[in-house]
C-alpha cells in the first residue's frame, strides 16, 4: 500500500473519530441541558410548595399564638382556682383539726364520764355487796342460832319425857323439829330425832317366839312378814292397828332355824342349823335334808331356778325344779358373815378375805379392805359406800370413790346386822341397841333408835324405808317408826295446847316472835 493512501486513511479515520466524538459530545451535552431544565422545573415546583408551606406555617404560627394566649389565660384561671382550692383545703384542714380536737375532747369527757360511772357503779356494787354480806351474816347468825335452839329444845324435850312431863315434852319436841326444819338443818340430828321418837312413841314390841328370832323376811306382795326362831318356829306376822297377828306355819323344836328367804312366788324357804331345808308353799310344808353341809346358816337365790345354802365352811345348791340338793362344796375357810353385793352372794371368811360367788365352783376372791372379823355387811351402790360390821362392835365405812375408811364407834359388842339407805346407816348389835348413823356429815354421831336388855339377832327395813323390824334373843318382834314426817304427824296430832307465853319466853326466848303450833295461821301477836 502506498504511503499516500495510508495517510489519507489515517486522516479519514481521524476525522471520523472526531466526528463521532463530536456527535457523542453533543448528545451528552444535550442530555445535560435536558437534565438541568428538569431540575429547574423541579426547583420552581419546590419553590412554589415552599411558598405554600411558609404561608401555612405563618397561619399555624398565628393559631399557635392564639392558642398560647388561650392557654395562658386558662393557666392563669387554673392558678387562681388552685389558690382558691388551696385556701378551701387549708380552711377544711383547720376545721378537720378542730373537729378532731373536739372529738378527742368529747372522747376524753365520755371516758371520764364512763370512769366516773364505773366508779359509782363499783361503789354501788360494793355497798350492795356489803349490804348483802351483812344480811347474809345476819341470816347465817340467825340460822345458826335457830338451829342451836332447835337442838337444845330436842334435848330438853327428851329430859321432860324422862321425868313424865309428856305434854310439855311433846310441845318442845315439835318446836325442836319446827325450827330445825324451817332453817333447813338435819332433822336426823340425834337430839331432834330422839325427841321425835320419844314423843311419837313409835316403838312397839310383841312376844312371838319361844326361841331367839333369827330371821325376818317380807312377803313380796303383802305387808306380812315371815319370822323364824332357834326353837324351830316359822311364823307369818301381819300388823293390824296396834296388834301383830301371828300365825304358826311350822313348829318343831328339833329344828334350829338360822335364816329365811321368800321368793317371787311367795314360797318360804327356812334353813336349819341341824341340816334341813323347810319349804312352805301355800301352807304346805316339806323338809329337804341338806347332807354334806355342816351347820347351814343362811340362804339366798343363786339364779332363777337355784338357791344357795351357806354353811359354816361349805356351800350347797338347791334346784327348785328338781326339788333336790344338786351340788355341794366344802371350803378351806370358815364363813363369818354373808350378804349380797353387786347382785351376787358375798361370803366373808376368818382369814381376811371376801368371796363373790359366781357359781358354786367359781369364787371371785379379794382382800377385805379393813382389819378384823366381819360379822355384818351392807352396801349402797348409789352412794358408793360399803359398811363392815365387826365382831368387837366396830363399824368401818369404806368409800369406793377414794378408798377412804371411816371408823364408827358406838356399839359395845358384835354387830349382828347392817342396813344402808343412801348415806344413812342402820346398825344392830348384840349389845341390845339399834343405831342410826348419818354418814354424810363431817362428824358422824350415832342416834340410838332402840335399846333393850336382849341381843338384837336380826334387823331389816320395810320396802318404803318407813319402819324398822327387829328380832331379839328373847323371841320378841319389834317395830320402830323411822319416817320423820310420820313421827311429826303423830306428835302434832297429840298437841292439845300451845306453849304459854311464859313457857315460850323461858324455853325459846322473848326476842323470837311467838308462834302457835296448833292454829292454822301459826303466828300470834304478843300482847
Amino acid at each position: 500500500m502506498k504511503k499516500k493512501d495510508i495517510a489519507i486513511g489515517v486522516v479519514g479515520l481521524t476525522l471520523l473519530g472526531t466526528t463521532v466524538a463530536g456527535i457523542a459530545g453533543w448528545y451528552v451535552e444535550h442530555g445535560r441541558v435536558a437534565e438541568l431544565e428538569s431540575q429547574v422545573a423541579e426547583l420552581q415546583l419546590t419553590e412554589k410548595r415552599s411558598a405554600v408551606d411558609r404561608s401555612i406555617s405563618r397561619q399555624m404560627e398565628e393559631i399557635a399564638y392564639q392558642q398560647r394566649e388561650i392557654s395562658d389565660e386558662q393557666r392563669e384561671e387554673a392558678i387562681q382556682q388552685k389558690k382558691v382550692a388551696d385556701e378551701m383545703r387549708q380552711r377544711s384542714e383547720v376545721e378537720r383539726q378542730n373537729a378532731l380536737v373536739a372529738r378527742h375532747e368529747a372522747e376524753v369527757s365520755a371516758q371520764q364520764a364512763q370512769e366516773a360511772r364505773l366508779i359509782a357503779e363499783d361503789e354501788r356494787l360494793m355497798a350492795e355487796h356489803q349490804r348483802v354480806q351483812a344480811e347474809f351474816s345476819k341470816r347465817v347468825a340467825d340460822t345458826l342460832s335457830y338451829i342451836a335452839l332447835g337442838r337444845s329444845l330436842g334435848n330438853i324435850a327428851t329430859v321432860q319425857a324422862q321425868v313424865g312431863n309428856t305434854e310439855l315434852s311433846d310441845l318442845l319436841a315439835y318446836a325442836s323439829y319446827y325450827f330445825i326444819n324451817k332453817y333447813e338443818s338435819d332433822v336426823y340430828y340425834p337430839a331432834v330425832f330422839q325427841a321425835l321418837m320419844t314423843s311419837s312413841m313409835s316403838r312397839r314390841s310383841w312376844p312371838c317366839h319361844n326361841g331367839s328370832v333369827m330371821g325376818l323376811a317380807y312377803i313380796y306382795d303383802d305387808q306380812s312378814m315371815v319370822t323364824v326362831s332357834s326353837y324351830g318356829e316359822i311364823m307369818l306376822n301381819k300388823r293390824r292397828g296396834d296388834q301383830l297377828d301371828s300365825k304358826v306355819l311350822f313348829s318343831d323344836k328339833a329344828f334350829d332355824f338360822r335364816s329365811v328367804f321368800v321368793d317371787e312366788k311367795d314360797i318360804i324357804y327356812a334353813v336349819s342349823r341341824e341340816g334341813q331345808l323347810v319349804i312352805i308353799d301355800n301352807g304346805s310344808a316339806r323338809v329337804i335334808p341338806v347332807n354334806y353341809l355342816v351347820h347351814p346358816q343362811d340362804i339366798t337365790f343363786l339364779d332363777e331356778r337355784s338357791l344357795l345354802l351357806i354353811g359354816e365352811h361349805g356351800l350347797a345348791v338347791y334346784d327348785k325344779e328338781r326339788n333336790a340338793i344338786v351340788a355341794t362344796r366344802e371350803l378351806d375357810f370358815n364363813i363369818t358373815a354373808f350378804k349380797r353385793y353387786d347382785n351376787k352372794p358375798m361370803l366373808f371368811d376368818n382369814q381376811g378375805y371376801q368371796h363373790s360367788v359366781i357359781d358354786i365352783n367359781t369364787l371371785d376372791t379379794s382382800p377385805i379392805p379393813v382389819k378384823g372379823r366381819v360379822t355384818a355387811f351392807a352396801s349402797s351402790k348409789n352412794a358408793g359406800v360399803r359398811a363392815y360390821g365387826m365382831s368387837d362392835g366396830t363399824i368401818y365405812l369404806y368409800d369406793e370413790k377414794d378408798n377412804g375408811v371411816t371408823k364408827l364407834e358406838g356399839h359395845l359388842s358384835r354387830i349382828s346386822s347392817l342396813k344402808l339407805n343412801g348415806r344413812r346407816l342402820f346398825s344392830a348389835s348384840y349389845d341390845g341397841s339399834v343405831k342410826l348413823w348419818n354418814t354424810s356429815t363431817e362428824k358422824v354421831e350415832p342416834i340410838t333408835l332402840f335399846s333393850a336388855s336382849s341381843w338384837i339377832m336380826c334387823f331389816t327395813l320395810d320396802k318404803n324405808k318407813q319402819y324398822a323390824w327387829l328380832g331379839d334373843r328373847d323371841g320378841n318382834v319389834i317395830e320402830g317408826l323411822m319416817s320423820v314426817p310420820m313421827m311429826v304427824d303423830i306428835v302434832r296430832s297429840k298437841l292439845k295446847r300451845d306453849l304459854t307465853r311464859e313457857e315460850w319466853n323461858y324455853y325459846i326466848g322473848d326476842k323470837i316472835p311467838y308462834e302457835s303450833f296448833i292454829s292454822e295461821h301459826g303466828k300470834e301477836v304478843m300482847p
